[in-house]
């Protein structure tokens, strides 16, 4: 017999019995209860003193007790629903005022339309307009007069703290100024906001006053004035150029800087003071947010089966993050490295948990891989990010640029032709303009398949040109931090190189909106804003990990690479362009090479590229992209009277048609 059958003494509650944590919520929340029964009587009756003059007839006594009652009862009812008897009222803010204001109005009108209906239950409009007044008052103002208390006995800063200023008074500034204020032993204590808006010149935030805007003059004076260590950077929105200045005035001085990032882009909406890291290189660089029309983006992706390949790189992994916030059916992820996937996945599923995501091992250039794909999965959408990208190593491989570049995807646009996808948008490149290099050139011709693709399918096939993105892998962000780190010294190829960079979100967001507006055939241009020098970005790099360029890091110049030029196009020469209905996004007018000519010479160059003759390949791609210059010891390049009247018809700019 097992112990359970035998007769045994009965078994304890299931329940434990209170801990004292829980007697002490149970005696909190009684003495709370307590205390607004008291609130609301003493309101009720201050209110009827006082209509009175203090002397009330018997008349009015009589009625004012079951109308007393009455009241109370609906506002136990209103802020038991609002939760306003469980609150912390050390932590009491706006949202609580507003519940108190909606929990004590709903029951004072609830007993005026009462009092209008039963005579007995009559009184003046005045006791209803007092007590209302008194209750609010009486119960809001406890809850605040308790945290006004705390915050005072626990936001003295530490006695070594350093002082600060904060630039931009906006809500960001507010909120990273509340929550340093609210930090017992800070080690910060604010001593201003500066503020460009002459409008808040002078004004108070949290008892801190507006000093100024943030200008050279400013910054200098309250350095010396205030002893002022650190600025803290609160404007979100504001522009590289104007951050640039404001850096550079406070690195003349000795002084720190941090930055507050946006809310959408803190961590899970962590506080701002969590929030708060040291200025990088993208916000130098930062140009003013991307407004994307979202009813657009989202009527092209929700609901729809969206494939991404290179889905494990840098833009593919971002365009992933973006089109999973516009709901597509099932999100598929292509890419040749599972190394890459694996940690792309891994970050999909715990950030967005309730997606349908695969990932899906393969090459582009495998066909028959390509196909099974498209047919298992059937996507309306197709993203096509992969691609080798290293223009030294491409120069040095032209076989495989060709390869991978080129003839990957016309795979992947033949079966998304195929199998009737909706769209195909393809990430180019600006060094398929007016190209210097092998990987540039196979780009330009991956351009010319979409289009001699577009020319005969249903499915919209475009295209979309930008620059260097910021932090991609092997970009030169990371390189130059990496030399940094090293001690030096950081390498630049020439004094006068120049390069569009944004963003990778700002990139992935761009794509999608120009893949929503494509129709067929287009190759977009995002706007990259001004080309910026890479020695300048390199001394940049240098002062933001605390250093002097040529003192505590060298920077060397090791000449041009093999297929580099010194500053990237997003226009042929003999293109025009059409603007589109967002700001940031224009569109080549470029008229594309006819079909019949684009396949003929693909045969070409797929025989020459599996042969690995280096210098055939390069003499084809110089013939498919007449403006290239490649370099290299087998380069030969056409003269203008030897490329074919057909191929030349390429080169005529659209605009003078016009």
């Amino acid at each position: 017999m097992t112990e359970s059958e035998g007769n045994h003494e009965p078994s304890a509650p299931s329940e434990p019995p209170a801990s004292s944590d829980a007697l002490w919520a149970y005696t909190r929340r009684s003495v709370v209860f307590a205390y607004h029964l008291l609130m609301w009587v003493f309101a009720f009756e201050l209110a009827m003193q006082l209509r009175f003059d203090g002397e009330i007839s018997q008349p009015w006594l009589t009625r004012q007790w079951p109308v007393l009652g009455i009241l109370v009862a609906l506002r136990v009812v209103g802020f038991y629903r609002f939760g306003l008897f469980h609150g912390l009222w050390r932590y009491a803010g706006m949202p609580e005022l507003r519940n108190i204001a909606w929990a004590s109005t709903v029951p004072t009108i609830l007993c005026f339309g009462l009092g209008l209906i039963v005579e007995d239950l009559r009184l003046p409009r005045t006791i209803y307009v007092g007590e209302w007044l008194a209750s609010i008052v009486l119960v809001g103002g406890s809850r605040f007069a308790i945290r006004m208390i705390r915050e005072r006995h626990t936001s003295a800063p530490r006695v070594d703290a350093v002082h600060a200023l904060i630039v931009g008074a906006g809500d960001d500034g507010e909120s990273l100024l509340r929550d340093i204020q609210r930090t017992p032993n800070s080690a910060w204590v604010i001593k201003g906001f500066l503020d460009d808006a002459r409008a808040k010149s002078g004004a108070l935030v949290r008892d801190i006053r507006v000093l100024g805007p943030a200008d050279e003059g400013t910054l200098t004076r309250l350095f010396s004035e205030l002893g002022i260590k650190l600025v803290i950077l609160a404007m979100p929105t504001a522009d590289g150029t104007r951050l640039r200045q404001i850096v550079e005035v406070c690195r003349r001085y000795g002084v720190q800087t941090k930055t507050l990032p946006s809310l959408s882009h803190r961590i899970d909406g962590q506080l701002p003071l969590a929030a708060l890291r040291e200025v990088a290189i993208e916000d130098l660089l930062r140009r003013a947010p991307v407004q994307l029309d979202t009813d657009q983006v989202e009527d092209f992706i929700e609901g729809r089966t969206v494939l991404v390949t290179g889905g494990g790189g840098s833009i593919g992994s971002e365009l992933a993050r973006q089109l999973l916030r516009f709901h597509p059916s099932q999100l598929l992820l292509l890419d040749h490295s599972e190394n890459s996937l694996f940690h792309v996945e891994r970050e999909l599923r715990a950030t967005f948990p309730d997606a349908k995501l695969r990932v899906l091992i393969g090459d582009m250039t495998d066909r028959a891989r390509i196909e099974q794909v498209f047919r298992d999965f059937r996507p309306a959408v197709v993203f096509h990010a992969a691609a080798h990208k290293h223009v030294p190593m491409m120069e040095a491989n032209p076989a495989e640029a060709v390869k991978n570049n080129v003839f990957g995807t016309q795979v992947v646009a033949d079966a998304a032709h195929e199998f009737q996808a909706r769209a195909f948008v393809m990430v180019s490149t600006d060094k398929a303009v007016n190209p210097t290099s092998v990987m540039g050139a196979s780009k330009r011709i991956a351009e010319m398949v979409i289009q001699a693709r577009a020319s005969t399918s249903q499915t919209r096939f475009v295209a979309v040109r930008f620059g260097n993105v910021l932090g991609s892998a092997g970009s030169v962000v990371p390189l130059f931090k990496e030399q940094i780190e090293r001690g030096g010294p950081v390498t630049v190829t020439h004094p006068d190189m120049r390069r569009y960079f944004m963003t990778i979100p700002e990139a992935a967001q761009l794509v999608l909106q120009a893949g929503a507006l494509g129709q067929g055939g287009e190759i977009f241009l995002l706007d990259m804003g001004e080309a910026v020098k890479i020695v300048d970005l390199a001394r940049d790099l240098i002062q933001l990990s605390g250093l002097r360029p040529h003192i505590d890091i060298d920077i060397e110049f090791t000449g041009i690479r093999p297929g580099e030029k010194l500053f990237e196009e997003l226009l042929h020469d003999h293109e025009a362009y059409d603007r589109t209905p967002h700001a940031k996004i224009v569109v080549g007018r470029y008229q594309p090479t006819p079909a019949e000519i684009v396949y003929k010479d693909l045969a070409t160059l797929r025989a020459v590229a599996t042969s690995g003759d280096d210098g055939a390949i390069r003499r084809v791609i110089s013939h498919m992209v007449p403006e290239a210059t490649l370099g290299g010891p087998n380069a030969m390049h056409e003269d203008d009277d030897e490329i074919p009247e057909a191929r030349r018809s390429s080169l005529t700019p659209a605009a003078q048609h016009a």
